[in-house]
């Protein structure tokens, strides 16, 4: 029905991407896009590392590989046609160890099935030639690894929406979603929004607000604080593109790594602390309410009893710029401690399953007339035109 409207909860770049879509493929339709902050691209989008994700990681076959894939090559158009900024600086994933061999030898051939453009491996060598200032004893280069402006993405899929005659509605926290009578309502406080079909993108409180529309429970979002540290200008120009450890499978964080945005800064990070509030940008930001919630849930039990030395480890090097720096050094020998200055942090919206399992995949419920995005962390950014053709077309096709 070209009469039909949709309302998405969340203004991060997922539910600004897939209100685009649904403008796009079914002209006519009314889209309108709540979020409770006072401007798009608040949270995850407006605080991630601007990377633009090649495939490298993901299973073969999974949502993320496949969604990675197009939503790279799409994301790429869209930001030369829109004049924003795109630049395909490199990534090399380096093994500094020999015990790391093994596994960037799978990661090789898991890049190899997702059929990363140009990806080659190097020796040492190689990426001094590439990295001149980097160590290790091999990698793998995908010349195709991008950075952009994340957020400027989001507001230009914010534009495209309201050209299309939709809206986003900021300072419009959804507190109570009913369906009755083949509609969906939608309130925020004595505010209300009738719609025939609704998406649920809120990032880190996507379990709470799918909730609220009838979901289950399972997964639960806890919060994980990355923090950055910047280069100092004096050593900025010591890393050309990015450097990346061999991530440990054990887990969806991809490690400390270096990453020069698209201003010319460049930055170490992020680490992965397990934060004490949803919003928790700041160690001293705490929500009594939030961590009653996760105690509550027995996957954070058992998470908490497999992974507490990685934890313990992780705070460590929250709270020491040395510690920090230590294991960035591996990669970039010259940088270190006296080298950069505590930068900004953001929170990954990490979905965690009743087993105490980190669910690694984007996971996506369907209710009836509600679809809810319920674990969407990177790539998702990379992906978000390919998410938004998945679920739209999911729901419509």
């Amino acid at each position: 029905m070209a009469d039909e409207t949709i309302g998405i909860v969340g203004a991060g770049i997922v539910g600004l991407a897939i209100g685009r879509e649904i403008t796009l493929r079914r002209p006519g339709t009314r889209v309108v896009v709540l979020e409770k902050e006072d401007a798009v691209a608040r949270h995850q989008t407006g605080h991630n590392s601007g990377v633009v994700h090649a495939g490298i990681y993901y299973p073969p076959g999974s949502l993320k590989a496949r969604l990675c894939t197009r939503g790279r090559s799409l994301l790429k158009e869209y930001c030369q046609e829109r004049s924003i900024a795109y630049d395909e600086c490199g990534k090399l994933v380096v093994a500094v160890r020999a015990d790391e061999l093994g596994r960037l030898d799978d990661l090789e051939k898991r890049a190899r099935e997702n059929a990363v453009p140009g990806m080659r491996r190097v020796d040492a060598a190689g990426i001094r030639e590439i990295e001149p200032h980097a160590a290790g004893l091999a990698a793998l280069h995908s010349p195709e690894t991008a950075i952009t402006d994340f957020p400027g993405v989001a507001r230009a899929f914010a534009d495209d929406i309201a050209a299309a005659g939709g809206e986003v509605r900021v300072n419009w926290p959804v507190d109570r979603i009913a369906t009755y009578a083949g509609k969906t309502e939608v309130a925020s406080g004595e505010r209300r929004l009738v719609v025939d079909r609704l998406i649920v993108c809120a990032g880190i409180h996507s379990d709470r607000v799918a909730r609220l529309a009838g979901d289950r429970q399972e997964p639960i979002i806890i919060p994980f604080r990355g923090e950055y540290m910047r280069v100092k200008p004096a050593k900025a120009d010591l890393v050309r593109g990015m450097i990346y450890p061999v991530p440990d499978p054990r887990y969806p964080f991809l490690g400390v790594h270096f990453t020069r945005r698209v201003t010319g800064v460049v930055e170490v990070g992020p680490n992965a602390v397990l934060a004490t509030a949803r919003e928790g940008y700041r160690r001293s930001d705490f929500s009594l309410a939030d961590l009653a919630a996760l105690a509550a849930w027995p996957g954070a039990w058992r998470m908490a009893r497999r992974h507490w030395r990685t934890g313990v480890k992780e705070v460590r090097g929250s709270l020491s710029r040395r510690r920090y720096m230590a294991e960035a050094m591996r990669y970039v020998p010259e940088i270190g401690a006296a080298d950069v200055v505590r930068a900004g942090a953001g929170v990954r919206a990490q979905a965690l399953d009743r087993d105490g399992s980190l669910v690694d995949d984007f996971r996506i419920h369907r209710m009836g007339a509600v679809t809810a995005v319920r674990n969407a962390p990177s790539p998702a950014a990379t992906s978000s035109l390919a998410i938004a053709e998945h679920v739209v077309g999911a729901i419509f096709d």
